[in-house]
């Protein structure tokens, strides 16, 4: 089993920040992509940010220059700093892990269960 336990969500003003983090526990062998992903009413879950195993980073266009995504590969650590929030920001945040649970094993996707991010304006 694994799994993956989000904190840092909660309520901000436009302007502020916020520091979500994302750690797994469990039968894990690697950690290739971690990503961070958000879901706001009505719409699709989509990509905020997505750091690799070696540590190249990519973005929405949204949230560039505002986010930054890093990870921790010793505490199975993935945080996203969010700086300059904005009233378009707000959701529910969601941590995604690829994950292989041993050696030549098949990579899986793994989710945490959301925390959320609201931001007046």
């Amino acid at each position: 089993q694994v799994q993956l336990v989000e904190s840092g969500g909660g309520l901000v003003q436009a302007g502020g920040s916020l520091r979500l983090s994302c750690s797994a526990s469990g039968s894990i062998f690697s950690i290739y992509t971690m990503g961070w992903y958000r879901q706001a009413p009505g719409k699709q879950r989509e990509l905020v940010a997505v750091i690799t195993s070696g540590g190249n980073t990519n973005y929405r266009d949204s949230v560039k220059g505002r986010f930054t995504i890093s990870r921790d590969n010793a505490k199975n650590t993935v945080h996203l700093q969010m700086n300059s929030l904005k009233p378009e920001d707000a959701g529910v945040y969601y941590c995604n892990y690829a994950i292989s649970r041993n050696y030549g094993g098949t990579q899986s996707d793994y989710w945490g269960q959301g925390t959320q991010v609201t931001v007046s304006s």
